[in-house]
């Protein structure tokens, strides 16, 4: 490990042919902390952790994970690693223990140190008491932290986790957020996939925004809200299409940015459309004003203080929808 760095990213790119998925991405993470990597699906995330995590070569760059280069010391990087995959690598028709044992021999454990381990790693994912039930009838989010413990079998300085927490319920999602802090509490240094920005918010002592392959912004969550300054967001639904209201929007006073919202895929939802405003109370009443004026009723609003997905809209012009 190089200055307390326990990833160094240095001008990582990576293309699936015609598609540049990770562009010149350079990053460091300090041991012992929660770093994010925070983007809408498609921004590159997944590529430049799993160019991290040694699963794919990169076309150009290096990087450094805990002083090992992933270039020339693969291994000594897969031995200081665990991998929590986006895509859930479990055994279905075998029971929790036997899912950890099973991977705990990939590791190298053995007789009393396997058991041992796999206890532990039981203990810390809550599932002591299902260890023994078949993983096929488990809950995703069951599904989920069974994923995690086997990452965590080997006693990694270093854990990446790539979108831990799609597709479960609330409560699933709550009992995984708890675990990586706790995991970070131990000493665990943790890198963080995802696309919600309140679990990056929640969690991480530094974010990296990514999007289209590229890192637009970083910093801690406070130094990241000040891009946007003191600007308040106001989402609003329309009754019906209003090219000449949005115009006319735009150039009210008070107002910095007018955007529709769009799914991750980039698909624009009709009729909802996010704006950065001064001061809400000042610039609502004027935006409602135009609105009759125009004869389109606003059917919903929702104000917002400056977050990080504030951040995003003003870095992109695009917001986007969970």
């Amino acid at each position: 490990m190089n200055n307390g760095l326990a990833i160094q990213a240095q001008d990582l790119h990576k293309s699936f042919g015609d598609l540049y998925a990770v562009q010149g991405v350079s990053f460091d993470v300090r041991a012992g902390e929660i770093f994010s990597l925070l983007g809408p699906n498609g921004a590159g995330k997944s590529t430049a952790i799993s160019m991290l995590a040694c699963l794919l070569h990169p076309d150009r760059g290096d990087a450094l994970v805990m002083g090992h280069s992933i270039l020339h010391e693969s291994m000594e990087v897969k031995a200081s690693i665990g991998v929590v995959p986006q895509d859930i690598a479990l055994y279905e028709d075998i029971s929790a223990r036997e899912n950890l044992s099973f991977w705990g021999k990939m590791y190298g454990l053995r007789g009393p140190d396997l058991s041992l381990r796999v206890d532990e790693v039981l203990d810390v994912i809550g599932l002591a008491n299902r260890q023994k039930g078949r993983v096929s009838k488990f809950s995703g989010g069951m599904k989920r932290r069974l994923n995690i413990g086997i990452a965590l079998l080997n006693k990694p300085e270093v854990i990446i986790m790539d979108e831990p927490t799609v597709g479960i319920d609330p409560q699933s999602r709550r009992n995984i957020l708890d675990n990586v802090k706790e995991l970070n509490r131990q000493g665990m240094t943790v890198l963080y996939t995802t696309h919600y920005m309140e679990e990056a918010q929640e969690l991480s002592d530094h974010i990296a925004i990514m999007d289209q392959g590229n890192i637009i912004a970083f910093g801690t969550h406070n130094e990241l809200v000040k891009i946007v300054g003191e600007l308040d967001r106001i989402n609003l639904t329309l009754s019906a299409s209003a090219d000449q209201l949005l115009d006319l929007w735009r150039s009210t006073e008070g107002v910095h940015q007018v955007s529709p919202v769009a799914e991750p895929e980039d698909e624009a939802i009709d009729g909802h459309f996010t704006l950065l405003v001064d001061d809400s109370n000042l610039v609502l009443p004027r935006l409602f004003e135009t609105a009759v004026g125009t004869g389109v009723r606003v059917t919903s609003v929702e104000i917002q203080e400056p977050n990080l997905e504030a951040v995003f809209l003003h870095l992109t012009g695009r917001a986007l929808r969970d």
